[in-house]
């Protein structure tokens, strides 16, 4: 599997997907789902088990967006803290959004199901840029085992070589709820779960929009798709489908290395923890199953690639990682994420079309719990799912020409503020 633009460690050692077919004619199912990301896979794969004929449309091929491209980081919880929604919601929305979306851990249950070989790993280290964030993760993990009976460790900063051999952060806190895994290896492990379950998977076959009617319609290049439900997985594409939905979010481009094999990994991490700091353009990275160090840092507002991702990276990797400055690089690749204007993910449902989109960089646990919250709620049960449907959300300001220039002003405004210090 590869990717256009760049050949990413992940579709360089992903395990073997058989094409799947084009769109050719018209067809009808009782759920037409766009997108083949973790969230259309993981809502295919829950309407199939509750007995629905189920079509899945991918532009591309599986995992080609933001599922295939991401850090591999699984990290619980959304990018509020649990205390910050506290504040914002009271007290039985904090509960209930904190039952879904720290103490359900969808990513583990499917693997287990499944047997899904995609090399996850337990653990995930948020390491603390300045004192002052380091004092904000303190208080944060006291308020989740005082209020929740959450399990997280306080690392102090003279603790942090035991996770990390870098001397730039101040401290941090151990999740051992989070981890990180081959996101590609994961997308066709749902996948296959999917195709053995009835879902019928279409690649390379672009939806255009959605068409309502006695039924609606899915208009795509090749044909259409009639279906009782429509469920648009689309993420950063979202606007090609549905443009107003579209308004709610700008893709932010992101850049990931991988080093080749290297003998000194385990003291690069001596935890094999997947690490994030704290910056608001924060730099993440882990180790690959065969010991490459996976690193991910700097952000770019254009949507054209850097000339060379290795050079782009390779300084945020050697300021946190000094003793492989010059390691090789075997592989660079990127790709859109997709924010919202408060970093909330934007989930819910018109009619009979529900979407998920806009996980703001923190998707890779909670996509594949909203796919299947959107098959609950089809199903007739939609308390759970009315959890995250009720979250607040703003179309970005400036329509369709300057929603992106000013979305871009407010992130250059923060990314020098992490500058500045």
């Amino acid at each position: 599997m590869t990717d256009p633009l760049t050949f990413s460690y992940y579709g360089g050692s992903a395990h073997r997907w058989a094409p799947q077919p084009r769109l050719d004619g018209d067809r009808r199912c009782d759920v037409a789902v766009i997108g083949g990301g973790f969230t259309g896979l993981s809502a295919a794969l829950a309407c199939a088990e509750r007995g629905l004929s189920v079509i899945l449309l991918e532009k591309e091929k599986i995992a080609f967006g933001a599922s295939g491209r991401n850090g591999g980081q699984l990290i619980p919880g959304l990018r509020w803290t649990a205390s910050e929604l506290e504040g914002e919601f009271g007290c039985d929305r904090a509960d209930a959004l904190f039952d879904l979306c720290w103490r359900q851990n969808r990513v583990k249950a499917r693997i287990d199901k499944h047997g899904i070989d995609c090399a996850l790993k337990a653990g995930h280290l948020e390491a603390a840029w300045t004192p002052k964030d380091f004092g904000a993760m303190r208080r944060e993990a006291e308020y989740l085992a005082t209020r929740f009976g959450y399990d997280s460790s306080i690392v102090a900063k003279d603790q942090m070589s035991a996770h990390i051999a870098s001397p730039l952060y101040h401290g941090g806190v151990y999740d051992p709820q989070g981890g990180h895994f081959h996101p590609i290896n994961y997308a066709l492990g749902l996948g296959k779960a999917a195709i053995a379950a009835g879902v019928v998977i279409l690649e390379d076959s672009r939806a255009l929009g959605i068409a309502a009617g006695h039924r609606l319609t899915v208009e795509a290049l090749g044909g259409t798709i009639s279906a009782d439900y429509v469920i648009d997985a689309t993420d950063s594409w979202i606007g090609d489908v549905e443009p107003d939905l579209g308004r709610y979010t700008v893709p932010i481009m992101n850049y990931n290395i991988a080093t080749e094999p290297l003998a000194n990994a385990e003291a690069l991490l001596p935890s094999d923890a997947a690490v994030a700091d704290s910056r608001f353009v924060l730099n993440y990275f882990r180790l690959s199953a065969d010991k490459r160090l996976i690193f991910g840092g700097g952000e770019r507002y254009l949507q054209t690639p850097p000339r060379d991702i290795a050079a782009f990276v390779r300084p945020f990797m050697a300021e946190v990682f000094p003793q492989i400055a010059d390691a090789k690089i075997d592989y660079g690749w990127g790709g859109a994420v997709a924010v919202t204007m408060n970093r909330l993910p934007h989930i819910g449902r018109r009619g009979n079309v529900f979407y998920a989109h806009g996980f703001s960089g923190h998707g890779a646990m909670i996509t594949t719990l909203a796919g299947e919250l959107i098959a609950e709620a089809m199903a007739g049960t939609a308390e759970r799912f009315d959890v995250l449907a009720n979250l607040p959300s703003t179309p970005f300001p400036g329509g369709k020409w300057l929603r992106r220039p000013l979305a871009t002003l407010g992130l250059l405004y923060y990314a020098m503020k992490d500058k500045l210090g």
